[in-house]
């Protein structure tokens, strides 16, 4: 995977917490770790261990004390983390809990996904600091650097607005076909014309 060679986008340390469906592992574990391992290659801090190394019956088999201060775990490394990375292919409450006390605590939430649609609560949120995107391999590095560049507000500015679904479905298929996000594209079309 040539993608995680990448070199350090910051010299500040950045701390990520990450968080996905435990019980989405047995489908999407591989695409956990892409994103954790990317992250980490690009200097950030990753909170990932309560997704990638820990077990649905751990959790469950855990004594009510123990899954309280487990929680309390989760819950200090949100409010210690700059920013937070989802992983919504596979839905789960405990995620949508995350993301809504990320954002309660103003920090920028970068909801990913692989397959399907975006959560639904998130998808259409009027809430700035919210970035969804759906991705694949070839698409994370790009996403991932731009959320960050996003995060360390280095992005100058950030704006939504209504396409039609004959535009939806052809900015998907350039964005496809060129292998970068929508908003990549979009941005390489502005260049262009800014150029000319």
């Amino acid at each position: 995977m040539v993608y995680y060679k990448q070199k350090k986008l910051y010299n500040l340390t950045m701390r990520a917490y990450f968080t996905a469906s435990i019980v989405g592992r047995k489908f999407h574990l591989s695409n956990y770790q892409k994103i954790a391992e990317l992250l980490t290659s690009m200097g950030v801090e990753v909170a990932a261990d309560h997704i990638l190394k820990v077990e649905e019956k751990d959790i469950q088999l855990q004594s009510r004390e123990k899954r309280l201060a487990f929680h309390q775990m989760l819950e200090d490394k949100v409010n210690q983390a700059d920013f937070l990375v989802a992983e919504t292919s596979f839905p789960s409450i405990s995620v949508g809990y995350e993301i809504s006390m990320a954002l309660d605590r103003g920090k920028p939430v970068l909801i990913l996904y692989s397959e399907g649609d975006p959560p639904s609560l998130f998808a259409y949120h009027e809430n700035e600091k919210i970035v969804s995107e759906k991705y694949t391999p070839e698409t994370l590095p790009a996403i991932i650097t731009d959320f960050l560049h996003f995060v360390r507000g280095e992005a100058d500015a950030r704006f939504t607005f209504f396409i039609s679904s004959k535009q939806a479905a052809y900015l998907a298929k350039q964005g496809k076909k060129n292998r970068v996000p929508k908003s990549v594209y979009l941005r390489s079309l502005i260049d262009r014309d800014m150029t000319k």
